[in-house]
């Protein structure tokens, strides 16, 4: 049983350095799945495409959510061969609660909860959860397990920045609703409603829906555009250094070389600098 656990284990993880074998089909069908789901909710939204073919909709759904809870299954039973999961029950209730194991229980959750809801509004509601199946992919491809590893190495960066960005929304938009209210009632009726503003005004997306117009108002609305161009480019740079970081530590990786005789390890650049 153990020895069918970890063989189970190995075919559902995704081995990059492996291009061929059964793991490799496993998870492209997969993700060939999990797109195909996506086009299928897409398309059901359509009234002339979703009403003719309802019916196939439906079977195609049913067929998936097969494949997608047997999956599931399998990860719970096998994760115990991963290291971090390796309690047979604590590894396990580890695994379910893990950012993956969410993601994956979400995307057949809306499926099953349809046959015992009886609220049909709040089902129409938990069918969005069904496109969390389209995060499943970057388990999948290496471009977006890279984009992961930068925001997971920049998470405080970012989350520095963006308190920064809420920060100064908040303080803005609070003035703006004290400067307008008075000329501006309607409009302005609330710091929450003058939030709507500042997101308008630092994103320079404009709207027209809801501007100032008395002199102060108007200064404090070209400020914060401007603040909006530079603040939103923190974000920014540090993805792009991120990116950089990411790409060359790869190269970096792909450069070693282990000398056979002495076991000393190597950068290419600096054997070809040892030769000559």
């Amino acid at each position: 049983m153990g020895k069918l656990r970890k063989e189970v284990n190995e075919v559902l993880e995704i081995k990059f350095q492996r291009k061929l074998g059964v793991s490799f089909v496993v998870n492209i069908s997969l993700s060939i799945l999990i797109f195909l789901n996506t086009v299928a909710i897409i398309l059901h939204t359509v009234p002339s495409i979703g009403s003719k073919y309802n019916n196939f909709f439906l079977d195609f759904e049913v067929f998936s959510v097969a494949i997608f809870t047997v999956e599931y299954l399998l990860r719970v039973w096998s994760c115990v061969e991963i290291p971090q999961y390796r309690h047979p029950f604590y590894g396990r209730i580890k695994f379910i609660f893990s950012a993956w194991g969410i993601i994956d229980f979400l995307a057949i959750f809306p499926f099953f909860y349809s046959y015992f809801a009886t609220d049909l509004g709040f089902v129409r509601i938990l069918r969005i959860l069904r496109i969390f199946r389209l995060f499943r992919v970057s388990r999948y491809f290496h471009a977006l397990r890279v984009i992961q590893n930068v925001v997971k190495a920049k998470k405080e960066e970012l989350l520095l920045s963006m308190s920064f960005i809420i920060f100064l929304l908040l303080i803005l938009s609070s003035l703006v609703f004290y400067i307008e209210h008075d000329a501006q009632p309607e409009i302005f009726s609330s710091i929450p409603d003058s939030l709507w503003w500042g997101v308008n005004a630092m994103t320079t997306v404009g709207y027209g829906d809801m501007h100032p117009i008395t002199p102060l108002g108007k200064v404090l609305g070209g400020l914060m555009a401007i603040l909006g161009v530079s603040i939103f480019a923190l974000p920014t740079g540090i993805m792009a250094s991120g990116f950089a970081e990411q790409i060359r530590g790869r190269r970096t990786n792909q450069d070693k070389v282990v000398c056979p005789h002495c076991g000393e390890t190597y950068y290419l650049a600096e054997r070809h600098q040892t030769h000559h």
